[in-house]
């Protein structure tokens, strides 16, 4: 019984307790949920600015977008020297009205502003590549000198349309330029893994696209004369040989390019020899210093520019060249006959030719500026 009357007295001295917590989360309720709502409100109002400001950046920039393809295209308004000015209007993007501005400025680089509601977008882009086709136009383009040494025949000769040019003061494109635009054909493919290719291996199948991190030896170690073609290009890091040894075999370029991205200057960086045999169109560029000694089966029809960008272009050809030999340093040419053929139609992977791999003119964009107009 003493035990009961213990325990009741607790539970008396309890009572109002309940009552005053309640009352207290009420009054911290109150004093939380109002600042909350406020909060809900501002960020609600916030969430809708930003959203009307990102639909106003993603018009503006449809409009960029737009006007790099219009100058792509070239289409008809296209400013230019004389007119250097073209305005227009893309109606509804996003609910936008989108006001477009190209300006040409010089050398075919751009200026372009888009504009919706109170974002502006200012570009300036520029040709990711120059005008190289004067380079093509010549039997031998230097733009240093060059050197017929020897019984040397080169068609058309000296002071002719097409003839030979030493100190060529046209565009001539950089090393990175060309890296930038061969690597895209060997985008994705795995490495090959030795430094010698047997060309007897690929009589049937043919080779490319190949991407070589290193020196390359390509030989021929089957039955003498069989001939083997290129399907894409062969982009090589490192030293290049190609019939320097082995049995003799027949590459047909096929329309593809052979790139050698070595720099080497004081030696070769691209060396083709007499076990070599070539025959079709196609480009054979090299950074660095190019020896050329192959055997020739091409004709009249046939486009084959070899090219060094930065050396020597050392030419010993057996049989009649058809096309343009270019080098930086020096063209030398001794005991050989070289033609001029213009490029087939189509053209070659060569930057802004059109050719296959080639997409003609790209734009780099220089600088991007988001503002208010």
């Amino acid at each position: 019984m003493k035990m009961k009357r213990i325990i009741k007295k607790i539970i008396r001295g309890e009572k109002g307790q309940a009552l005053m917590i309640t009352l207290i989360l009420l009054l911290l309720g109150s004093l939380i949920t109002v600042p909350l709502l406020g909060f809900v409100g501002t960020g609600v109002d916030t969430g809708a600015v930003y959203e009307e400001d990102m639909l106003e950046l993603y018009a503006a920039d449809s409009g960029i977008e737009d006007a790099i393809q219009q100058i792509i295209i070239g289409a008809e308004g296209l400013p230019s020297e004389t007119d250097p000015i073209w305005s227009y209007q893309i109606a509804d993007v996003n609910g936008k009205e989108v006001y477009v501005t190209i300006t040409y400025l010089d050398n075919a680089a751009y200026k372009i502003t888009s504009t919706a509601g109170n974002t502006q977008i200012t570009v300036f882009i520029a040709p990711l590549y120059g005008d190289y086709g004067g380079i093509l136009d010549n039997v031998i383009t230097s733009q240093g000198d060059y050197t017929l040494q020897g019984p040397t025949t080169v068609e058309p000769p000296e002071g002719d349309e097409h003839g030979p040019v030493d100190n060529y003061e046209g565009d001539w494109p950089t090393p990175e330029q060309l890296i930038l635009f061969y690597s895209g054909d060997v985008e994705g493919v795995d490495p090959y893994p030795s430094g010698t290719l047997d060309v007897d291996d690929y009589a049937a199948t043919g080779i490319g696209p190949l991407y070589r991190d290193g020196t390359l030896s390509i030989v021929n170690s089957g039955s003498a004369g069989l001939t083997v073609s290129l399907n894409d290009t062969l982009y090589i890091t490192g030293n290049t040989q190609i019939g320097a040894t082995g049995h003799d075999f027949t590459l047909n370029l096929n329309g593809q390019t052979i790139f050698v991205e070595s720099d080497e200057t004081g030696g070769y960086a691209l060396q083709i020899g007499t076990k070599c045999n070539l025959t079709g169109s196609g480009c054979i560029i090299a950074i660095g210093s190019i020896q050329f000694k192959p055997n020739m089966s091409s004709g009249p029809s046939d486009y084959i520019l070899v090219m060094s960008v930065l050396g020597t272009t050392y030419m010993q050809p057996n049989g009649d060249f058809y096309g343009t030999l270019a080098g930086s340093s020096e063209v030398y040419i001794q005991n050989g006959s070289v033609h001029w053929s213009e490029p087939g139609e189509g053209g070659i992977n060569f930057p802004g030719e059109g050719g296959e791999g080639s997409e003609g003119t790209q734009y780099l964009i220089r600088s991007w500026e988001i503002g208010q107009p």
